[in-house]
């Protein structure tokens, strides 16, 4: 098995050989002491939504450091300031947002009237963006700094919300079109959008004016490369400085000072199609659970870098550890050969082989199944229209605002933007509400694990494995941002 990849990543290096030509324009790639070199990054995931910063594009560009939002998160998880400096809250709905001295890379002033027109443009946005998901909530100007933003319920948490990458701050400009909102020139962060080649390739510039100070790289040249193989390949023959989710088959042929795994709070989740189909039965959902050994998971397909499944939230979430409540769950039913159809991406290269383990456990189980298997920006939108009856699924579980009940709110409650298992569960609704009114941090931790157990009861998602993801960085590469929540990678301080 090992040799096999080996020879794929040696077969794909000659084919590598032009894919990081700066994309900047007269850049040099060289680069020199004066204007620092252009990075190489090799992203896993193409732009699946015409980089709308409402959607799983927002963290393309968070994480390439194009845009950003009012708060950002710290290691600990805890709001911190970004475009607004401080804040305090004025009662149960009402926040005050003092802004800090930026521009926008348009030149144009980052004032209360667009923070709060670009706040607007989200609530109005169709689907809602996931750090949206059953809030609602106004943004209005206050002096020459302020922007007060008033929920219609109150939100205890809504810093760590405003910190959501599809969330994001952009310029007027940005909303100009009538079809897509255009991150281009329009962001606030250390480089500018210049240049994209359909779902292939981008070239960022460096933003001179970055109120964080002038980025160490003079631009970032991006290629979009599914392909797992060929993305540690790519580092290892020197066409990019960093690769994101490098395979854990590609792990061992990394020099060990390139290979950086991290902690995060992702989770892979089997979900099952609670709304249509076999699955609707609860018994059968039972019946796929019982069938699922994760640990097999864990050992034989992450190779160790994983951890068994445990629940939504894994072993980066610590507070959750040792707190986890016991779901009830309904008898397991007979299969009886029931037809299904199981679906995941290729883009992390574990999950189709995760999903051919599925397979065979499912299949000894009484379950007939049929697999599909596609890049991911080809899969999403059946997923969220139910049109499979199982999907195994990456979900990084705070990456959407940094609070734990985002992403029950947005992929189990009826009206979850990102609902892949289309659970409508009323005993479900009603946990996740009743935690979101919470504002003491431990007490609303409690909450979102009494909801987290309402969630594995109704056997519409099977927690896998918990992730520790694999970074490629190159030897003379300073500076990247690796960060649990998986919203960092390049920032004014990544150079080489």
């Amino acid at each position: 098995m090992r040799r096999r990849h080996l020879l794929g990543s040696l077969l794909l290096a000659p084919l590598l050989t032009a894919c990081f030509a700066s994309q900047g324009g007269d850049a040099d790639s060289s680069g020199d002491a004066d204007s620092g070199s252009r990075l190489r990054v090799a992203l896993a995931f193409p732009p699946a939504e015409n980089l709308s910063p409402y959607g799983a594009d927002a963290t393309i560009l968070s994480r390439l450091g194009v845009t950003e939002g009012l708060t950002a998160l710290d290691a600990n998880g805890d709001a911190t300031p970004a475009l607004a400096r401080s804040w305090r809250r004025e009662n149960d709905r009402t926040w005050l947002f003092t802004l800090r001295e930026a521009t926008f890379q348009d030149g144009s002033d980052v004032t209360p009237a667009a923070v709060a027109a670009a706040l607007t443009h989200a609530t109005e946005a169709r689907p809602a963006p996931a750090a949206l998901s059953g809030v609602t909530l106004t943004a209005e100007a206050d002096g020459g700094t302020g922007v007060r933003v008033t929920t219609g319920a109150p939100d205890p948490v809504l810093p760590l919300r405003l910190s959501s990458p599809s969330l994001a701050v952009l310029s007027a400009k940005a909303y100009d079109g009538k079809d897509r909102v255009d991150p281009a020139g329009t962001a606030t962060g250390p480089f500018e959008l210049t240049k994209t080649v359909g779902s292939t390739s981008a070239a960022l510039d460096r933003y001179d004016d970055y109120w964080g100070g002038r980025a160490q790289a003079s631009g970032v040249d991006v290629r979009f490369i599914a392909d797992g193989t060929a993305r540690a390949s790519a580092l290892r023959t020197g066409e990019t400085d960093i690769a994101e989710a490098v395979p854990v088959a590609q792990a061992a042929t990394l020099d060990e000072n390139t290979r950086k795994e991290s902690a995060t709070t992702r989770t892979t989740s089997l979900l099952l199609n609670a709304a249509s189909g076999p699955f609707e039965n609860p018994a059968l959902r039972a019946a796929a659970r019982r069938a699922v050994d994760s640990s097999a998971l864990a050992q034989g397909v992450y190779e160790g870098h994983a951890d068994p499944g445990a629940g939504v939230y894994g072993p980066a979430v610590t507070w959750a550890e040792g707190k986890r409540q016991q779901p009830r769950r309904v008898k397991a039913g007979d299969p009886d050969g029931a037809r299904i159809t199981l679906a995941t991406y290729d883009n992390r290269p574990e999950l189709p082989e995760a999903a051919q383990v599925l397979k065979q456990q499912l299949e000894k189980a009484g379950f007939r199944v049929t697999l599909e298997v596609r890049e991911y920006s080809r899969l999403e939108s059946d997923a969220l229209k139910g049109r499979f009856d199982a999907v195994v699924l990456a979900r990084n579980t705070l990456v959407d605002t940094g609070d734990p009940l985002a992403v029950l709110a947005g992929d189990y409650t009826c009206d979850g933007g990102f609902n892949i298992a289309q659970l409508c569960d009323q005993n479900v609704d009603r946990a996740v509400r009743k935690a979101e009114t919470i504002a003491d941090t431990g007490e609303r931790q409690d909450a979102a694990l009494a909801a987290e157990a309402a969630i594995l009861g109704t056997d519409a998602v099977v927690p896998l494995v918990h992730q520790r993801v694999i970074t490629g960085v190159g030897t003379s590469v300073s500076g990247v941002l690796l960060d649990p929540y998986e919203r960092t990678l390049v920032g004014a301080g990544t150079r080489r």
